[in-house]
């Protein structure tokens, strides 16, 4: 890699089914609640000064790439994983070929010897590759499947994925919270009147703007500090010292909004099949003692 710049940033890595486990009903996959998510530093060469040394032509706008892993089932007849996305991510300054994670040589678990931060290979004029169509990397766009809601999971298990025109491609995640101190369940000693919230929010392609916290149920809400990223496309940092006037038991509840404006919802919404995009606010529950 000394043929080009090498740089190292602080960037998200999140599964696209992060928060699945609070659709009702169930959708398929892994059942995450926040934790299909991590923000640790990378160090890669840009892949914009990969491509412009290849002689990326104009008319490409989209990109398609493979994985080299071998399938699940053993298979070598079918690409394990396929993704694209479009030029202009492509030739984002922080979309890397990452070959040291947190300051060490990349192990095999992430990718080894490198990886694509952002994933992309070669340029094609159109979106494509294996799971980049179809329901596999997308959301809804339409509300058409409240009315499947009663049905959905016998709809699942008979294979129904819904209309394409009413899906768009997943590209960007979205906004999201997590309280990390205190623990969801935590006992806090008699007397505790005070605690010190801390946590991380996030929004894909956009900044936080604001994060709110409310201890009586969505009552009254309280804003946290919000600390700047450490470079875009990282998570932020967000504190608040909250009130606990008397023993018993507390739901914490944190609210992100980003800098467009969109904020995350009460509950999980847009149910689809796969589990994509649920960010419900972010609760926890903590119990002080008498």
């Amino acid at each position: 890699m000394g043929r080009f710049p090498n740089v190292t940033y602080q960037l998200m890595l999140e599964c696209g089914g992060n928060g699945r486990s609070f659709f009702t009903p169930e959708a398929r996959g892994n059942q995450w609640t926040n934790g299909g998510a991590g923000c640790p530093q990378w160090t890669g060469v840009r892949l914009a000064d990969v491509l412009k040394a290849a002689g990326l032509k104009p008319s490409a706008i989209y990109t398609g790439h493979y994985g080299t892993d071998p399938t699940l089932a053993g298979e070598t007849d079918k690409p394990t994983i396929s993704r694209g996305m479009p030029i202009a991510k492509a030739m984002e300054e922080h979309t890397l070929i990452a070959f040291k994670l947190n300051g060490k040589d990349l192990p095999l678990i992430h990718g080894a010897p490198v990886r694509l931060v952002v994933p992309a290979g070669r340029a094609r004029s159109r979106p494509s590759g294996y799971r980049a169509s179809g329901c596999a990397t997308r959301s809804m766009t339409a509300p058409a499947w409240v009315a499947l809601l009663p049905h959905a999971e016998e709809a699942d298990r008979a294979g129904s994925k819904g209309d394409e025109k009413d899906m768009a491609i997943l590209e960007s995640m979205p906004v999201r919270s997590v309280i990390t101190f205190p623990a969801d369940g935590t006992r806090l000693p008699a007397g505790t009147r005070k605690l010190d919230l801390r946590g991380h929010a996030w929004a894909g392609d956009y900044d936080i703007k604001t994060v709110d916290i409310s201890t009586d149920y969505g009552v009254s809400w309280k804003s946290a500090k919000v600390d700047a990223p450490p470079n875009k496309f990282a998570w932020q940092r967000f504190t608040a010292g909250i009130d606990l006037p008397t023993a018993g038991y507390y739901e914490i509840w944190a609210k992100a909004t980003d800098a467009k404006g969109v904020t995350q919802p009460f509950a999980a919404a847009n149910w689809n099949p796969q589990g994509y995009g649920a960010n419900p606010l972010n609760r926890i529950r903590v119990l002080v003692e008498s």
